[in-house]
């Protein structure tokens, strides 16, 4: 079955399913729209996370053991700065930090963030579609009993210690969809819509609230599919179930199916978990859906897509 298919992604499990997927389509039938909400400047450079995740994700460039950053990293330039006694407190690798000052340059020479995106994929050879939500500042905010922190003092600086309230996304409400993203999510060929198995809260939320996002997949006639995050009760990667906790909510994947309610037709829940309870709209559809090898990532892409194939055919 050909036409569109787009994801929406953020984090390390989004950018391992992104890679699954890609691997599973060809490169023009696959669009990943990623989070900038994680996006901040540090050192005097534009640090963009999810997209550096999904783009070394993609290139093969993940580094398998920490799950973030490059393969066969090394750290001379930390290792100059800490005895600088200059910031050290967000780790960057020398390959990855020409990342951060290619991107930086070119912000600087009046490229947009799609466009230094669109750049570093030719570069590392991706033909897939790799976009930002926009190409104006989204940054996600959270609310700690130690009150309000940015995502990435939260969440690396103080390695997710504060417990959680509420988050925002500040800039949002007066953010521009990137416009390929927008086009993609109305194509009359799209397929499918996949939410990759991000954190709702801090991955996939902020691209649903750039305006014109969630309208956009709410309109389309195609099956929006969400992947689960939590498996047994925890979160593979990443801060989602303490969120989750500390929020007040259940940590399953029933509690995730029902905050995307109103704009997913399936979601895909572990093999092992027990299937959730009925949502109206919402249909489940079991995988496996831990991905610690290439060909899990393969797999879990195939059967999301067999998900999709099977609600549109109803």
């Amino acid at each position: 079955m050909s036409g569109q298919v787009v994801a929406l992604c953020g984090g390390v499990g989004g950018a391992k399913l992104a890679q699954g997927l890609g691997a599973a389509l060809p490169p023009e039938e696959l669009c990943i729209i990623v989070n900038t909400g994680d996006d901040f400047r540090h050192l005097g450079l534009c640090i963009s996370p999810d997209l550096d995740s999904v783009i070394y994700a993609l290139a093969g460039l993940s580094d398998p053991v920490r799950g973030w950053g490059r393969r066969d990293e090394t750290w001379t330039f930390m290792r100059a700065l800490e005895g600088l006694g200059g910031e050290s407190w967000f780790q960057l690798g020398d390959g990855d930090l020409a990342m951060h000052v290619e991107r930086t340059w070119r912000l600087t020479q009046g490229a947009t963030l799609s466009d230094a995106t669109a750049h570093l994929c030719r570069a590392l050879g991706i033909a897939i579609r790799v976009l930002p939500m926009s190409d104006d500042p989204v940054r996600t905010r959270v609310l700690t009993d130690e009150g309000w922190l940015d995502f990435q003092e939260y969440f690396v600086h103080r390695q997710c210690r504060p417990a959680v309230r509420e988050f925002m996304f500040a800039g949002a409400e007066t953010a521009r969809a990137q416009s390929g993203a927008l086009a993609a999510l109305e194509r009359r060929d799209l397929r499918a819509i996949i939410i990759c198995p991000s954190n709702p809260f801090v991955s996939v939320e902020p691209i649903l609230a750039v305006p014109g996002i969630r309208a956009a997949i709410q309109r389309s006639n195609a099956p929006v599919v969400a992947v689960t995050p939590i498996i047994g009760g925890k979160a593979i990667k990443g801060p989602a179930a303490k969120m989750m906790a500390e929020l007040g909510l259940e940590v399953s994947a029933a509690a995730v199916a029902r905050r995307y309610a109103g704009i997913i037709d399936g979601f895909v829940v572990d093999q092992a978990d027990p299937m959730p309870e009925s949502l109206p709209g919402v249909r489940y559809f079991r995988a496996a859906t831990l991905m610690n090898t290439a060909d899990d990532r393969l797999q879990l892409a195939r059967a999301v897509l067999q998900a999709a194939e099977t609600l549109g055919a109803n």
